[in-house]
């Protein structure tokens, strides 16, 4: 009965946690195939005792051998690699989203490339550029820009179902002044918007990263609010909405120690009226989750 305790005990420890995670390093065939007879059958207590040690020791090198190594943050150059504020998931994507993505894609779509965005080749205009991360489904954005034909609109987002809505929107509205760069955001603002060319940057409801081994996913922090500084014109904003307590806390400390950068107000920001309410906001709201607004100008 004893041995049989221990047996399972052994098991257990052939798992090993990884941020979270049990990861299997020895399932249990491979402990009872490496368990001596002396286990389960007759025999002394010193030989009981030997092949107990042995099978031990056998096991302990069997996990050392098989533990799983984190994944190295550095590239074979020795560059480390660039962690992500966003992890692509599969999403539904519908019949018009579909249809929306293939049709207007080529139009409203700006490639990526490692070079630098002329805004008046793009727009056909000198107008003013706001760049938003992360639009979601891009219903909010199209009502703003529709309200403000005289600005030009960036829209940066991952999601392909959210990039096809958003282009049904810009097709629905006839919208001239907004276009999508399908790309991660941080690699968008280091190699194509120009140093100090963006009149705002705005961040409604990006994702909270709510563990802790995961704030450094979280889009607004530094040093990602220093690049954002970088990129926008003396006087110009960044305005950040989410409805999640603890990351409204955290932005607000990171903003407030962002170089370059004034809080247009004590602490928290009223709601701005221009900016319409999302599907997702009215979640938040109906949980009873308090929208926080942030509004910081570069000095």
């Amino acid at each position: 009965m004893e041995s049989g305790k221990m047996k399972e005990e052994m098991i257990e420890k052939t798992n090993i946690n990884v941020e979270g995670e049990s990861l299997p390093l020895a399932t249990a065939a491979e402990a009872s195939s490496a368990t001596p007879s002396s286990w389960v059958g007759s025999g002394t207590a010193t030989q009981g005792k030997n092949s107990r040690g042995e099978f031990l020791a056998s096991l302990e090198a069997t996990c050392c051998a098989r533990t799983p190594q984190r994944p190295d943050s550095r590239k074979s150059d020795g560059s480390h690699r660039e962690i992500h504020t966003f992890v692509l998931r599969q999403g539904h994507f519908t019949a018009s989203e579909r249809k929306a993505y293939e049709e207007m894609h080529d139009e409203f779509c700006v490639p990526y490339s490692e070079s630098l965005l002329d805004y008046e080749k793009i727009f056909g205009n000198k107008n003013p550029v706001v760049v938003e991360i992360g639009f979601g489904m891009g219903k909010a954005t199209a009502i703003i820009a529709e309200n403000n034909p005289q600005i030009n609109y960036i829209g940066i987002e991952v999601h392909k179902p959210g990039v096809g809505k958003l282009l049904g929107e810009i097709r629905d509205r006839g919208l001239k002044n907004l276009r999508i760069i399908e790309h991660d955001a941080m690699e968008v603002l280091k190699n194509q918007l120009v140093d100090g060319s963006v009149s705002a940057f705005h961040i409604f409801f990006p994702d909270p990263w709510q563990k802790k081994r995961h704030f450094k996913r979280r889009l607004v922090q530094r040093p990602r609010t220093d690049l954002m500084v970088q990129k926008l014109i003396k006087g110009g904003y960044l305005y950040f909405v989410t409805d999640w307590l603890p990351y409204a806390e955290f932005g607000l400390e990171q903003l407030t120690a962002t170089e370059g950068l004034k809080n247009r107000y004590e602490g928290y920001a009223p709601h701005q009226e221009w900016r319409p309410e999302t599907r997702f906001e009215q979640k938040g709201i109906d949980a009873n989750r308090v929208i926080n607004e942030m509004m910081f100008e570069k000095i």
